[in-house]
């Protein structure tokens, strides 16, 4: 088999050992697996197999395509097609798998070695009839990507991840049909690089640029709007970003209602309230932050928390979202501070006969504890008194309550300042 993978496999060798029936040897039923029939349906091969429509051979070592009527037999109604981690080097012999699927709809080159190869003149035109193309850590270059994009007309979804691309090179020709563009994991830094994206996909409804290194986003408000005129939904996690003025350039964009925004410099000193109440109060038409939706009282509340984080600032450096929000909710106070911790310690009043003592109570001490600490202002052993709780902001409305459970703390009381502690004898 090693050395097999060495020399290379063809597409029709994979498939005839994936799919044999030795190794498939039930019906599975409809779209299950392989479906092994005496008079198969679809594609049959010699009376042997047929294939499900979405066909995954990753990582099979496949340099080349084979015989072309076996792969058009094997393959006639395919609709997806995962070639990702194998040993295609040669568009040519890619371009003899897509001649011979005509229903091929989703492609998947990924970890191919396609660095350097070349495009010869009608190749790409094999590519025609997909609407999905993945070509994540190939390291095609741009006029590659351009020459395959011309001859896509209904291209929709283009995944160009890990492709170490430090810059962009613009086409002549747009792609119109393009909407998804997923070019995560690059070393794109300037924005002048990510404008020429919105130039040659202005249909572009959803543009993924995590972990680049997109440090600001440098375009006046009117371009902002022409540049990317359909974007629903951008991805920035793990950029470079760090003035909240780049953040506030995400409104220009028209469509704009999703974001993400996470692990950017601008957020590591605020908490994560305070994170994700200043990015709501920036983007007031995003409808989904991070992945998860801003209601109407999110947004309200992270409007006025904007509006107190800064009642500090000097005004000169106020943002402007500052003056538009008082002018909506008006000058705010400051939220009264309330300290929700719970009591260690209380003042209490220790009534004995006529005598009446301060004292000081650790609450986390329990009935016994508290009976031993008395015993020096009482002079009466703990087994030889009865001790009751006084709520006094409930006066005298109420009996005292006797401790008489050794075990049980003090906090579960309900202890306050100025509560009493009544002592009595007990009586033979």
């Amino acid at each position: 088999m090693e050395s097999e993978e060495t020399e290379g496999r063809t597409l029709v060798q994979v498939i005839s050992e994936k799919y044999s029936p030795e190794n498939f040897p039930y019906c599975r039923g409809p779209g299950v697996g392989v479906v092994i029939r005496s008079s198969p349906q679809g594609s049959p091969v010699k009376d042997r197999l047929n294939l499900p429509s979405i066909l995954v051979l990753d990582g099979c070592g496949i340099t080349e395509a084979g015989d072309e009527e076996e792969v058009a037999t094997f393959c006639a109604h395919v609709v997806e097609l995962d070639l990702s981690h194998n040993q295609l080097k040669d568009w040519g012999e890619i371009s003899k798998i897509l001649y011979n699927i005509p229903n091929l709809d989703f492609l998947n080159l990924s970890m191919n070695p396609l660095r350097g190869s070349s495009l010869e003149p009608g190749v790409a035109e094999a590519f025609s009839g997909l609407r999905r193309l993945v070509l994540n850590n190939t390291h095609v270059t741009w006029d590659m990507v351009h020459a395959l994009t011309r001859e896509i007309p209904e291209l929709e979804e283009l995944f160009l991840c890990l492709n170490e691309y430090e810059s962009v090179s613009v086409s002549s020709t747009l792609c119109l049909s393009l909407r998804l563009l997923h070019i995560t994991d690059n070393q794109l830094q300037d924005w002048a690089e990510v404008r020429k994206l919105g130039l040659m996909y202005p249909g572009l409804m959803s543009l993924i640029l995590a972990n680049n290194s997109l440090s600001s986003i440098h375009e006046p408000e009117d371009s902002l709007q022409r540049l990317f005129p359909n974007l629903r939904s951008i991805n920035l996690h793990n950029s470079g970003l760090n003035r909240w003025e780049d953040i506030e350039k995400l409104n220009f964009f028209p469509k704009l209602q999703e974001v993400r925004l996470m692990g950017i410099p601008l957020l590591q000193p605020y908490t994560d309230q305070e994170r994700r109440c200043l990015m709501v109060a920036h983007l007031p038409h995003v409808t989904v932050l991070n992945g998860s939706v801003v209601t109407d009282g999110e947004r309200e509340d992270a409007e006025r928390f904007f509006i107190r984080y800064h009642l500090d600032c000097p005004e000169d450096e106020l943002p402007q979202r500052y003056h538009t929000l008082v002018a909506r909710y008006g000058r705010l106070a400051p939220l009264a501070e309330v300290d929700l911790r719970p009591l260690c310690h209380v003042q209490v009043e220790v009534r004995f006969g006529h005598q009446a003592e301060p004292l000081e109570l650790r609450l986390d001490q329990t009935v016994a504890d508290l009976k031993k600490q008395l015993r020096a202002v009482v002079q009466l052993p703990p087994n030889k008194m009865r001790v009751y709780y006084i709520d006094r902001q409930l006066g005298y409305a109420l009996d005292p309550q006797e401790m008489k459970y050794g075990a049980r703390a003090l906090h579960s009381y309900s202890i306050r300042d100025g509560d009493e502690i009544l002592v009595v004898p007990k009586t033979q």
